[in-house]
């Protein structure tokens, strides 16, 4: 027998258990990235009330929004000289 047909052999034998095992509903190994565990989100949730964040109030985004301006008038004035 030559290598071609022993491989021919072995990869039908393959085929067969393969088949054999699918029929006996043992799952097959999953090639590539497992699936997400389900048990793991339910563990890692927060437990209580979940806490929001809070944006900045009118006041401080209106001063946060004239300090910009100015350090980008500034940044445009240096780099016209």
């Amino acid at each position: 027998m030559n290598t071609e047909q022993i491989l021919a052999l072995l990869i039908s034998e393959r085929d067969k258990l393969n088949r054999a095992i699918e029929a006996l509903g043992i799952p097959v190994k999953r090639r590539g990235r497992p699936p997400k565990n389900p048990l793991a989100a339910v563990l890692t949730a927060p437990v209580g009330k979940t806490t929001k964040r809070n944006g900045l109030s009118p006041a401080k985004r209106k001063a946060q929004s004239e300090r910009m301006k100015a350090y980008w008038a500034k940044r445009k004035k240096e780099s016209a000289r």
